[in-house]
Order: C-alpha cells, then structure tokens, then sequence
C-alpha cells in the first residue's frame, strides 16, 4: 500500500532553509542525498515551481565588478558556476616570449614570468574565431616522448603549429637613455628618473600588437590585442639597459594555468539570517546595534512603549560574528542563522570581459556540459 504524498508546512519549509549559527556551533550544516529530496514528499521535478523560486538579483553591476544574490538553487550548482568562472572560460595570454636582448637586472625567466601574467584583451569576437593551440610533447626529451605515447593521447598537427588562427604576436622593444639635458640635471643632485632618463620605466602600454595574416579584420583599433591596464609596470631600466621581447599570445583557460582566468576573484557566501525573536528596546537596542557591522541593525520608535527599538535593517551587510551571542541578555532573544539556498556572489573580474558577462557565460558552458552528458548517457543506453 503506498503512502500518500505531501508538501511540507511552512514551518518545515523554513526550518529547512536555515543554517542555524551558534555560539559555539553551526547546526542543520547536513544536506539530502538529493538535494531538495525528502522521505514522504513528492519531490518530482516541475519547470515552474522552480521558476518560482529561482531568483537573481544584482546589487551592484560595474563593468568590472558585480555582486548579485543567486536564491534558489544548490549549493552544488552554485559551486558549479564558480568553479567555471575560475578555471573553463576561456581568455588570451602570453604563453611563448622570445628573448632577443634583455640586459635589465631582472632574469629572463623572472622577466617572462612576469609578461605571461599580463591580462590582454581585444575584439570579443576576434578571441572567440580563435582556434585552440596546443603543445605536444618537447622532441628532444625521449622520457616526455614515451609518457605521452603511453598515455595515447593524439593531438591533430594542425593545432601545434602557430598560425593567425591560434596564435596573436606582441612585441616589447624598450631602449633607456639619457635626456638631453639628463646629465647636467644629475650634476645638480636631480634624482628623479623620469627627469633624467627616457623608458626609464617599461609598461604593459609599450606592448606594439603585430596582426598577423587574417587577424586585421578582427583585431583592428580600438579592438586591437592590448593590456587591460596599460600601466602595468614590467621593469625599470637605466641608461644602456634595454629589453627586446617577441611574445605569442594563444588562447587558455584557468584549468591549464591561473594566467588564463578571467576573474581576480569569483566567491560567494551565504545570506545572513537574524531573528529578532523578542522586542529589544532602550540601551539594549543601542547596545545590539553595537554588536553588528553599521546598517545590519536599525532603530525605530517603538509607538507602544516611546523607546528606540531595535529592527534589522540590513542583514547582507552582516559578517556574522555572533558577538551578540557573547552578551547573556540578546541569547533567548536573537537568532542567528544563514539562507542555505540564497547564494551572494561576488565575480570580479580582470578585464578581459565584463563581470555579469562572465556569469551569463558560466551559466552556458554549464548547460553544453550537461547536453554534451545527457547525448553520452543517451549514447550508453542505446
């Protein structure tokens, strides 16, 4: 005989969204072996009902960086698109640098370290239109040959070769010297460089783009390959010290080196929870106000009793430090707690794309995962 079938109370519903924040302890932390999924419910999928609930809700949304609430979903989707925007969207930056003179007192490798962690940007379509370049395995290392022969790997030719399809060239040709009047200034017991010498300092500005073959259509200015800031300092020169650099750009994602991400930094937290159980007035509301961040806690007049009350006014700004939990007169009457489900991201990015871009992008390299999961499943079943 089957059992019926329900939806929770409102209670349990509630109960269910919360993380609850102690003072010693965070509890109600475990999760569903589905998410979403309890006994003695009917938890079958609906388009709509998830539409009711999903939410997105921007809070701020410059160019280069966005805060916006993600409500409804689980934690293991919203980790999902996190984890894209750090290491499977796909950016440019400098992989190969051909050393012709460098007589700086920074070292090659230290100098094409450097270079490689530069972020470029160009045509958004251009970068797109590139094709993959990949690297086989060094022909003069028997060992890396015979490790990648057994691993069967097989990468088409076509892709190790540089072209104007996967490949992008700069060049950095800075030279110091002395001004013309430089010497006679020094003379006097002038120090500053920028008075004495020229490219006394080397930027990401002085980076001079080469299209190669087809890539003028694409990258023609003000679209054409440069830094994001071009007042990236790479090095500082004197007079006679020059750096003389031919760097290829190809196109790479996180997961293959961190140069490749587009975010500085892509997290997220859960929204705070505070629960004001009873009437907090007086000197304990100023006092309550006290134990969170300014604009968490608000006072109003109370119209039954003429004193300050205390209100939440503004929980996302709370960093839930539980202080109130440390004073014994706010214990009974304040709970604390965070919205599982309600997910405040934070995406900034480096400047190869807008933020809110970066996000929509997440969210379509996630669905051709799961298309490209759904054929191969469809595949095994057949």
């Amino acid at each position: 005989m089957s059992q019926s079938k329900s939806a929770p109370s409102a209670a349990d519903a509630s109960r269910r969204r919360l993380v609850g924040v102690n003072e010693e302890t965070v509890t109600n932390v475990a999760s569903t072996d589905f998410p979403g999924h309890y006994p003695n419910e009917d938890n079958s999928w609906d388009v709509e009902r998830f539409k009711q609930k999903l939410e997105v809700d921007f809070h701020k949304n410059d160019q280069f960086d966005s805060v916006f609430s993600l409500v409804g979903v689980d934690a293991s989707l919203a980790n999902a698109f996190r984890r894209i925007l750090l290491a499977e969207l796909p950016t440019i930056a400098i992989e190969d640098v051909f050393v012709y003179n460098n007589t700086s007192i920074i070292q090659d490798e230290v100098l094409c370290h450097r270079l490689g962690l530069i972020p470029f940007t160009g045509s958004k379509e251009g970068l797109r239109a590139m094709t993959w370049y990949k690297k086989g395995p060094p022909k003069d290392d028997p060992a890396a040959q015979h490790i990648f022969q057994q691993s069967g790997e097989v990468i088409d030719p076509a892709l190790t070769i540089p072209n104007d399809s996967n490949t992008l060239v700069l060049e950095l040709n800075v030279k110091c010297d002395w001004r013309p009047e430089g010497k006679k200034l020094a003379k006097e017991g002038e120090k500053d460089p920028n008075k004495l010498y020229v490219n006394s300092s080397v930027y990401a500005h002085q980076f001079v783009f080469h299209p190669q073959g087809n890539q003028a259509q694409y990258f023609s200015p003000p679209n054409d390959i440069r830094p994001v800031n071009p007042d990236i300092l790479i090095a500082k020169l004197r007079p006679g010290q020059e750096i003389h650099v031919q760097c290829h750009c190809i196109k790479g994602i996180g997961a293959d080196h961190t140069k490749f991400s587009p975010v500085a930094t892509a997290s997220y937290r859960l929204l705070p929870s505070i629960n004001i159980k009873e009437p907090i007035l007086g000197a304990d509301a100023k006092k309550l106000a006290r134990c969170f961040p300014r604009g968490v806690i608000k006072l109003v007049d109370d119209e039954a009793t003429g004193q300050k009350k205390a209100v939440v006014d503004d929980p996302m700004k709370d960093t839930v430090s539980r202080e109130c939990l440390r004073h014994a007169e706010f214990k009974d009457k304040v709970q604390l707690g965070r919205v599982r489900d309600h997910f405040i991201f934070s995406v900034e990015s480096s400047g190869q794309c807008d933020s809110d871009e970066l996000f929509i992008d997440s969210v379509k390299t996630l669905r051709a995962k799961c298309e490209r999961f759904k054929k191969n499943l469809g595949d095994l079943m057949r």
